[in-house]
């Protein structure tokens, strides 16, 4: 897997994921540091053109640093409630598509300590270069597992006993009225058309960020962004567990 960027090769290469670097000409500051990072821990450097970088990156803004690196692990379900804070917290993606979103949804996830994101295998954003350049390299640290059917995973949740809420715009309940202090799983849905019917009716209750302004939604990364920090103020407020 190809990744770029300065801080998702810096992360992934703090995690000890990074298999080979790619740079460019560009030297000084923190290019420096990503030099020195990856001798230390005897990663192999490649000087290319470029062109060359531009072709990894897929155009994407790459800084000067391509990395390919070894696929993450992928965890199952059961294995991320097994190794969860306790009460734990999950993330749960039905079909977000845009790889930025993605990657700006982990980048929240991992800064407020979540125990894992769950995502859907199939018609989602790839877990790519796009991804992890958006996530700011907090995809090199978030547990991720792939599921087939999102509707079933929240079955699955719920018989393990946590407390699945999903946000909707046109739900009567306030976010901020769920009390997350309780095992919970926050279930996102895709951009624009929200959550699909069967894993609306799964969830155990619905909630809204409610709008102020003119427009009546936030970007789904955004909603993520609101709804965890929430998570967060009231397990901090009462003491609940974590990582």
């Amino acid at each position: 897997m190809i990744i770029y960027g300065i801080n998702p090769v810096l992360e992934a290469l703090r995690a000890g994921r990074v298999r080979e670097l790619r740079v460019g000409a560009r030297e000084g500051g923190r290019m420096q540091e990503v030099l020195s990072l990856a001798s230390e821990r005897g990663v192999k450097v490649s000087r290319v053109p470029p062109e060359a970088l531009d072709r990894d990156a897929a155009r994407g803004v790459h800084q000067g640093v391509v990395a390919v690196i070894d696929e993450a692990r992928d965890y199952s379900v059961e294995e991320l409630l097994r190794e969860a804070g306790r009460p734990p917290l999950l993330v749960v993606l039905d079909g977000i598509e845009d790889p930025h979103n993605l990657g700006a949804i982990l980048r929240t996830a991992e800064a407020a300590g979540v125990d894992g994101v769950v995502v859907q295998s199939r018609r989602s954003a790839a877990l790519g270069g796009a991804a992890a350049k958006a996530s700011a390299g907090a995809m090199a640290y978030v547990r991720i597992a792939r599921v087939v059917n999102i509707a079933r995973t929240l079955n699955e949740l719920k018989a393990a006993g946590v407390w699945t809420v999903g946000l909707a715009g046109d739900a009567a309940k306030s976010y901020d009225a769920v009390d997350f202090t309780l095992p919970t799983a926050i279930v996102l849905g895709a951009e624009g058309v929200g959550l699909r019917r069967l894993v609306r009716e799964r969830c155990d209750v619905l909630a809204a960020i409610p709008m102020r302004g003119h427009v009546d939604s936030l970007n789904v990364s955004v909603a993520a962004g609101v709804t965890l920090f929430e998570a967060v103020r009231q397990r901090r407020q009462r003491g609940a567990g974590g990582r």
